[in-house]
């Protein structure tokens, strides 16, 4: 056993401590991590105080740290430089309140998602996000990366669910932000601040989450046609009375995979009780007839069948070779947007998949593509082009290592730097969190 696994052994015992070669070949730690020097030692606490003692030793020896749950989303983001500590939070993964009448809930968190489900679902709640990796992710990775998809629509973001957060800091103290109300103003916000940070400020070690009341029914429409109608579309959906907790813009590949239909797509989610779910999915069906569009309803397993099959084909394990993008672009320019993108991969054969969709509320989205290393970092600083001429941008999540060691993986422009520089080194100045996982190496 090495030094640092050594040190660490005679301070939280050996159950919390192994090295790399012990882990088992098919343990998600080992299977993301991208960079060529692995890390001295894997310390996996059982209490948020032990956490706080190792992190305290990594701070009084200079360890590089990469905090992280199960390891679902370890190759999201740049290449971590250095990391002689990786510290999962998998253990830590007690529901410590469950306020059912107060519709919040507090859990560690290496808890994952599916866990937390499953228990809030026996009181007819459920947590309103939809991640990436739903049985391995982490509720503390979920944060940690801003992960959630299209329920957006009518829940917000990440940054959105949660009420409040305890974390670890750089120097192993431990704080806490926020609280188990819904409207709290006291202080720095601090829970938007933590999500998204990708490990960089501090380790999450315990967050509230607002719920919400499990729907009654669930339906989902689907319009495919030309761009120009789908844009109309969308606009009059979003510009309407209607509610719906998904309305996501498909690129005409996704859509040959999830149906047989040709041209672009709008996928529209409604969940409440029966009635007000039936009427706005005629509603959606009557803007499609308008606007010559061909429409089809899901419902029950077929509707589960439908949106499962949405996340395999976007959001699940990317094979080989694969590219995961997240992007940002105006709403209002979503189709436009994903037309462009398309044009620019389908006029080249060397691409053998290409396939893209658009939150339409929030201008937020996902590709994934694959093809040879020079033609894949063309396409993706040919669409990051395109997204930061409208003021959006475009982030590499998951790529091989070579295409992440010759592209900038954030390729942020903006003027907020010298602020994350500023933030970064008051919460960690030292510089041992995430070492060059985040914007600019932060």
């Amino acid at each position: 056993m090495n030094a640092i696994a050594q040190h660490l052994t005679t301070k939280i015992g050996s159950e919390s401590v192994t090295t790399w070669e012990n882990l088992p070949p098919n343990a998600l730690w080992r299977q993301n991590w991208q960079s060529p020097i692995v890390p001295d030692a894997i310390a996996i606490p059982s209490t948020q105080e032990q956490l706080a003692e190792i992190m305290a030793q990594a701070s009084e020896n200079r360890w590089a740290v990469l905090p992280c749950g199960n390891g679902s989303k370890l190759h999201w983001g740049g290449i971590v430089s250095g990391a002689n500590l990786l510290i999962s939070t998998h253990r830590l993964n007690r529901l410590v309140e469950h306020a059912a009448g107060d519709l919040t809930a507090t859990v560690e968190a290496g808890m994952t998602y599916s866990q937390l489900q499953t228990i809030l679902a026996e009181k007819g709640q459920f947590l309103a996000l939809d991640p990436t990796h739903p049985p391995t992710a982490t509720l503390g990775g979920i944060v940690a990366t801003g992960d959630t998809g299209s329920l957006r629509q009518r829940y917000g973001g990440v940054r959105d669910q949660v009420l409040g957060l305890s974390f670890v800091r750089a120097d192993g103290q431990i704080a806490k932000a926020g609280g188990r109300v819904v409207k709290n103003v006291a202080g720095y916000d601090m829970m938007k601040l933590f999500t998204g940070s990708y490990g960089t400020l501090g380790i999450i070690t315990q967050i509230t989450f607002r719920l919400y009341p499990l729907p009654a029914a669930s339906q989902t429409v689907m319009l495919s046609g030309g761009p120009d109608a789908i844009a109309t579309a969308t606009a009059n959906l979003l510009s309407s009375s209607l509610t719906p907790v998904a309305a996501d813009i498909l690129s005409p590949a996704l859509v040959g995979k999830l149906q047989s239909a040709k041209g672009m797509g709008l996928l529209v989610r409604f969940q409440s009780i029966p009635e007000s779910v039936a009427e706005q999915s005629r509603a959606v069906v009557e803007i499609g007839n308008q606007l010559g569009l061909q429409s089809n309803n899901y419902s029950d397993d077929a509707e589960v069948n439908l949106w499962q099959q949405l996340t395999e084909l976007m959001r699940d394990e990317a094979k080989s070779g694969e590219i995961t993008c997240k992007i940002g672009v105006r709403s209002a320019e979503a189709v436009t947007a994903l037309v462009k993108f398309h044009s620019l991969a389908s006029t080249a054969e060397e691409f053998s998949l290409y396939l893209g969709t658009i939150h339409a509320g929030s201008g937020l989205g996902w590709l994934r593509f694959a093809g040879e290393t020079g033609s894949v970092l063309a396409l993706i600083d040919s669409i990051r082009r395109e997204c930061q001429s409208v003021g959006g941008f475009l982030t590499v999540l998951s790529a091989p290592v070579e295409v992440k060691r010759q592209t900038d993986v954030w390729g942020y422009t903006g003027n907020a730097l010298d602020l994350m520089q500023t933030i970064k080194k008051q919460f960690d100045p030292a510089y041992i969190l995430s070492p060059r996982r985040f914007i600019n190496g932060i």
